[in-house]
């Protein structure tokens, strides 16, 4: 592993291996065995024979002789199995002193052991060098380690486009409320301010049931609620406090049905209407619908919601009585009441929809 530089040598390389000749036994060419050198080679280039050695041709130039004789006596030779070197010649023989060969087998010996010793300290020093920057690397990782541990390292979430930080959405503890409820509007008459008209009850000039199609007749809308009723449902709505009559008349098929609404201080009041009624709402005559349920029998009716009662009244157009038989009628009473239902809770519910879309104060 390299660490910001060059790739550290593994191991040092020791001088003297590689391609050098060194002092000592390299290649055969030390202070030794070395061609045409001072040593054995040939055993005929010694000292004293042959030219080019460090002896002398011999007395007068002639041929060499052994190292032994009348011209330079005996000499113990330098190596074993070497001639014996007759004495170094004078200045008749033109040759130089004989070396020094243990002082240059010492020089040379020390020599190569300096060399030895500088080429291990490089190479512990090479080791020392590549021990160092592995130390320090060690040691960096270890501050990143610790750096991250501390969590002064954690990564951040990227900054926003604008350098702030992103918001996080934030969530309300406290529950909306709820929608307002529709029949809570028509059951409190200080919740129930909207306009209440007859023509605003039962509006247009037909009315369409399941399908069922009927003709509206005439309508009316007074505050004597007695006055609009029959037998003793006059009391009964007198005496619950009744505001308000709204009525209308409804034809199909020969069978006439006039519902009636009448409007109470609150609900309790209009409920009590419900389940005391008796008699009925007086039939609405007129818009091209003659009298009927006039001293015959009809199908009477009555139901409520919120602070509102609402009555039927169905028969026969021709003054037929009405029976159990007469399948008709009963489902024209129950069209002509569902719709008063809708009608009133549909106005419950524009109010609590406008109350819901308004500013809060």
């Amino acid at each position: 592993m390299s660490f910001g530089g060059p790739q550290w040598p593994q191991e040092p390389q020791r001088q003297g291996q590689q391609g050098q000749q060194g002092h000592g036994e390299q290649g055969r060419g030390a202070y030794g065995q070395q061609p045409g050198g001072h040593g054995q080679q040939g055993r005929g280039q010694g000292y004293g024979q042959g030219a080019g050695g460090y002896g002398y041709p011999g007395p007068q130039g002639g041929a060499p002789g052994p190292y032994s004789g009348a011209q330079g006596g005996g000499a113990p030779a330098p190596f074993p199995g070497a001639p014996a070197p007759g004495p170094f010649p004078g200045p008749q023989g033109g040759g130089g002193p004989t070396p020094d060969w243990s002082a240059l087998a010492d020089a040379s010996a020390s020599r190569a052991r300096r060399k030895r010793l500088l080429a291990i300290g490089g190479g512990v020093l090479a080791t020392l060098v590549v021990g160092a920057v592995v130390a320090t690397a060690v040691v960096a990782t270890g501050k990143k380690d610790d750096t991250a541990k501390n969590g002064g390292g954690t990564p951040t979430a990227p900054a926003s486009p604008t350098g702030s930080p992103t918001p996080e959405p934030t969530f309300s503890s406290v529950a909306p409320p709820p929608p307002p409820n529709p029949k809570d509007y028509i059951s409190d008459p200080k919740k129930d301010r909207a306009p209440l008209t007859a023509e605003g009850l039962f509006p247009g000039k037909k009315l369409t049931m399941d399908g069922r199609p009927y003709t509206k007749g005439a309508t009316s809308a007074t505050a004597n609620c007695a006055a609009v009723t029959q037998g003793g449902l006059g009391t009964v709505l007198k005496k619950n406090g009744c505001q308000k009559v709204l009525r209308a008349t409804y034809v199909r098929d020969g069978v006439a049905v006039t519902v009636g609404v009448a409007v109470f201080p609150s609900e309790a009041a209009a409920l009590k209407a419900k389940n005391q009624a008796t008699g009925g709402i007086a039939p609405l005559t007129g818009a091209g619908v003659g009298d009927f349920c006039r001293a015959t029998v009809c199908l009477r009716r009555s139901n409520a919601i919120g602070r509102y009662a609402y009555f039927t009244q169905a028969g026969f157009t021709n003054g037929k009585k009405v029976t159990t038989a007469d399948r008709g009628v009963f489902r024209s009473s129950d069209d002509l009441g569902t719709f008063a239902f809708n009608q009133i809770y549909a106005r419950g519910k524009s109010q609590a929809s406008a109350a819901a879309g308004a500013p809060r104060q």
